[in-house]
């Protein structure tokens, strides 16, 4: 069996769908945070939401996330609560609109852009214009597929399907209808064509932070066609004058989220770099995967393959099993497929080293060596 690089942390070896993997020198960071923030001589655990200090830390996250994305200030970048799954919800209610004849396209491309369906149904008239799930989501659609509606409120999809492997690399949508994003898999994970969307949402769990605050950018325009009558919490517009603090936020949280987009924007050196790095931490587990003569198989098309969550499974049950139970004790964790599908999943979020997908690839390769 082969021996793993000790000077790796065992957060490195993280492959975990969520919550991923965060970069040693933000953890380094938030150590000392839990002790004592040194602008403030407070822990981090009991800063008030109300300080100037946390005032400032909202400021320069939402200046960060909009230079990372190549964003200017027709944006506004709100940091709420309750997950994506909150989205489900919240999209619809503000922007599906309540005359008749209101409907809104949504793509059905994985167990994720499935669970947004129904909470979005509640709400009003909502069309898929395609779906994967009679093929079990092996794929994405192709352009001249898409039954979409010109006088469509808005086309909702999600970039990255987590539990398939699916990754969006082009932008969906007719000109003219507001685009949605679920991009909770893949958010500042690469460059990106920000400016195509109206509307870009994810939790941080993935890719900047722990679980407790999501991420919501949206055109300003877009807020000023908010419908009166909504719940504050529930509503874009009010979230957008308390300036994410319409009640107490998830300081910690956001903090981290912040000491990760510092990270991404100083030491890698943005998203470019950002997704160079991800690309090669993909490129050498699916580069295994496909000398393997079939030991390893991945079931999701060639083109649509995410860099983030490497989907792929085992010819039996044993063998799968015994895979898992050594990685494990080289100190591999979450290689385990989501519940939904099984198989094995290696997750390859931005905190994750290409150090650890290179480690997992050697392993791989020994394994099938020994096992084939």
């Amino acid at each position: 069996m082969i021996a793993i690089d000790q000077t790796l942390h065992a957060n490195q070896l993280n492959f975990s769908g969520g919550p991923g993997a965060l970069p040693q020198a933000v953890l380094d960071e938030v150590q000392q945070s839990i002790q004592c923030v040194p602008e403030t001589g407070l822990s981090i655990l009991g800063i008030s939401h109300r300080s100037d200090w946390f005032e400032q830390v909202v400021f320069e996250l939402e200046r960060n996330v909009l230079s990372l994305m190549g964003l200017g200030s027709d944006y506004k970048v709100l940091l709420l609560q309750g997950g994506a799954t909150q989205q489900f919800t919240m999209v619809p209610m503000n922007f599906l609109g309540r005359h008749d004849g209101a409907h809104a396209d949504y793509l059905d491309t994985g167990y994720w852009s499935a669970k947004a369906l129904p909470d979005a149904r509640i709400q009003g008239d909502i069309r898929v214009a395609w779906s994967g799930r009679s093929e079990n989501y092996a794929r994405l659609p192709e352009d001249h597929e898409l039954l979409l509606s010109p006088s469509a409120s808005y086309l909702h999809y999600c970039s990255n399907e987590t539990v398939e492997g699916l990754q969006f690399n082009r932008v969906i949508g007719l000109p003219g209808v507001r685009r949605v994003c679920d991009m909770s898999s893949d958010f500042l994970s690469r460059p990106g064509q920000y400016d195509q969307f109206d509307l870009m949402y994810a939790h941080a769990q993935k890719n900047l932070g722990p679980s407790g605050v999501t991420l919501v950018v949206i055109k300003r325009e877009l807020l000023e066609q908010v419908p009166k009558g909504l719940p504050s919490f529930l509503d874009y517009r009010e979230q957008a004058r308390a300036n994410s603090i319409l009640n107490t936020p998830p300081v910690f949280a956001i903090y981290v989220v912040l000491l990760a987009t510092q990270w991404i924007r100083q030491t890698i050196g943005g998203l470019d770099a950002m997704g160079e790095i991800n690309q090669s931490k993909a490129a050498c587990l699916y580069r295994v995967i496909d000398q393997s003569d079939g030991f390893y198989r991945c079931r999701v098309a060639h083109d649509d393959r995410s860099i983030m969550n490497v989907a792929f499974s085992l010819p039996d049950p044993g063998l799968q099993a015994h895979f898992l139970a050594e990685s494990a004790l080289l100190g591999f964790s979450g290689l385990a497929g989501h519940r939904s599908v099984g198989g094995l999943r290696a997750s390859l979020y931005n905190g994750l080293e290409l150090a650890a997908a290179e480690h997992l690839a050697e392993f791989m390769s020994d394994f099938a060596q020994r096992n084939g």
